[in-house]
């Protein structure tokens, strides 16, 4: 959970206790210009991916026999297993789309990369590898628990946000859903990125196309990964319109794609799974806790 400058994480360990620890949030968007709109989306997706990797190592040691043995990520891992994680994500989502509509062009079944055809089965490759990805990993039993910590996490959210106390037996209660979550995020580069690829693709081949078919999907494939930058900072924008119109229609209709991919990233937890949720937020709230939330006994990571 976070908390403005401030992560907790809980833990439960294979003894059945509950372990905490506070740290506080890395940001890149302390630098004044990296934390301007239309500039701090792709910034604050790498700082989320670099805590996420540091809470999912601390979450490993603590589960794993003997985990106060292990050694925390050291930096020099830190950057190499978030370069690994972004050349994934891009060669799964970017690159592979591509080529396989490439397959689809070959085939005839597809325009050229200049025509608007082939962008179109592209979005379409990218959406259902993005859809067949999340729907093949929630079959892994540690991922599935992931899931449902995750919807846990909402619930517990959701209690806070909605007064009253907050307990296993309250939060259980409350939808797994929620409009601010990440995964909104994800959906909205994805769209994002299938519009934009769908109108500058043409457009940037009208102004220069590199000679041969090898260099000219390379180039387009770098174009693309360039835009990224772009479509992150589009994205991050629109959630946070979304966010100021929680509760009318258009704050709605904005959330509700990625309240229905929730559905898949998101499982029912157990009131176990919603005790380390309430723990977190209450680490992650601090002062501002109040008296509502009820935890159960836990511990603070040495």
């Amino acid at each position: 959970m976070r908390s403005k400058e401030r992560l907790a994480i809980a833990v439960r360990r294979p003894d059945g206790t509950i372990v905490v620890e506070r740290r506080p949030w890395f940001s890149l968007t302390r630098t004044s210009w990296l934390a301007r709109p239309w500039v701090r989306g792709f910034p604050i997706l790498v700082e989320t991916m670099v805590n996420g990797i540091k809470a999912l190592n601390f979450s490993a040691m603590q589960a794993a026999e003997g985990g106060e043995e292990e050694e925390e990520l050291k930096p020099w891992h830190l950057v190499a297993t978030l370069a690994v994680s972004i050349a994934m994500a891009l060669g799964l989502f970017v690159v592979l789309p591509h080529l396989f509509t490439m397959c689809m062009t070959w085939l005839g079944l597809a325009g050229e990369v200049e025509g608007v055809s082939f962008h179109i089965w592209d979005g379409l490759f990218k959406f259902l590898i993005f859809i067949g990805y999340i729907l093949a990993i929630s079959f892994v039993p540690d991922i599935r628990r992931v899931f449902q910590y995750h919807g846990a996490e909402h619930k517990v959210i959701w209690a806070y946000e909605q007064g009253g106390p907050v307990t296993p037996s309250s939060a259980i209660l409350r939808s797994r859903l929620h409009p601010r979550c990440g995964t909104t995020f994800l959906l909205f580069v994805l769209s994002i990125s299938i519009i934009l690829h769908t109108v500058l693709v043409p457009l940037i081949l009208m102004v220069w196309t590199p000679a041969g078919t090898v260099p000219k999907h390379a180039f387009i494939i770098a174009v693309k990964l360039l835009l990224m930058l772009p479509i992150s900072a589009m994205a991050y924008e629109i959630i946070k319109v979304a966010a100021r119109l929680e509760g009318t229609i258009t704050g709605r209709i904005l959330s509700a794609p990625g309240m229905l991919l929730q559905m898949l990233t998101t499982h029912e937890p157990d009131e176990r799974q919603i005790e380390v949720a309430i723990v977190a937020l209450r680490e992650a709230l601090g002062p501002d806790a109040g008296e509502e939330i009820t935890t159960p006994e836990y511990t603070y990571s040495e």
